[in-house]
């Protein structure tokens, strides 16, 4: 079946990321597509949506006004397609977004129930950078994230604990020294960066950070080539292609566990199929060694 809505999609993830190239992976398009895409949506609508330039794209005043429009459109769609079905008889799109990581590791017990209860439901899997999957909740990209859970979560989100992973140092297993004393290799941002800047604080010391790269996965993939101790989840160091080159470092005390949730903004809660996949959610998992 067309997805009549996927324009409206495609402005909304373009809106947030302003990265033709990015969204264009993301949303597994073209470049010309997308480009096509805005092009007639600016043509339909009489206004340029985005500025480009060389300091990069910026949405217009337009540009914002139409995000407005486009998130609400959606909602309204939403609600209209899945007013008051069967349960088994649920249809439609449910968009969730997970780290690689949870891909492998979470969402194939999380979804199962799930899936073997609406077939018809399409899910569409959205893969990225952890520290973005809230915002792009909160936006009204997805439906669902899975996601480590902020002490304070936005007022418009719910959160519901699904496993619960340690925070772990590690460092190249080849290294001479034994790497707590940096440098160290920190996300960029996110949950993991806060939580390792108050261990940190904690001990009373500003580390010297050699790289801060936006993912997980290439966190790990710079510790194994040697550019510092890394913090991690455990999560996703048990799941890395690269852990046999690594060593996790003992800490007295260890950085607090950080825990993963399913996450969906309030407001969905009484759309079925986001009510669906919110209901059989396990006891949560810790996972440890």
């Amino acid at each position: 079946m067309r997805d009549d809505h996927q324009e409206l999609r495609l402005f909304l993830h373009l809106a947030q990321t302003l990265n033709f190239g990015r969204t264009s992976l993301d949303c597994h398009v073209s470049p010309a597509t997308l480009t096509r895409t805005v092009q007639r949506l600016e043509a339909d609508l009489g206004h340029r949506l985005f500025e480009r330039g060389p300091r990069g794209v910026s949405l217009t005043a337009e540009g914002h006004r139409y995000r407005e429009y486009a998130v609400q459109a959606l909602e309204l769609w939403r609600s209209y397609r899945e007013e008051h079905p069967a349960p088994a008889e649920l249809t439609g799109r449910l968009a969730v977004f997970a780290t690689v990581t949870a891909c492998q590791a979470l969402l194939p017990d999380l979804l199962a129930p799930f899936r073997a209860a609406h077939p018809q439901v399409r899910l569409d899997l959205r893969t990225g950078d952890a520290a973005a999957a809230l915002a792009r909740l909160d936006e009204g990209e997805v439906d669902a994230a899975v996601a480590g859970i902020p002490a304070r979560l936005p007022e418009a989100l719910v959160s519901r604990t699904v496993a619960v992973t340690e925070l772990v140092l590690v460092t190249a297993r080849d290294r001479p020294d034994p790497g707590l004393d940096g440098p160290f290799v920190l996300p960029h941002r996110g949950l993991v960066r806060d939580a390792a800047d108050r261990w940190f604080r904690a001990r009373g010391r500003t580390p010297e950070v050699a790289c801060e790269p936006d993912g997980h996965e290439g966190l790990l993939t710079l510790v194994a080539l040697g550019c510092g101790t890394g913090v991690v989840p455990r999560l996703v160091l048990d799941h890395s292609a690269v852990r046999d080159r690594l060593a996790v470092l003992p800490a007295d005390p260890a950085p607090e566990p950080f825990p993963i949730g399913l996450c969906v903004r309030r407001a969905d809660l009484r759309r079925p199929s986001v009510a669906a996949l919110w209901m059989p959610v396990p006891v949560p998992v810790t996972l440890r060694r």
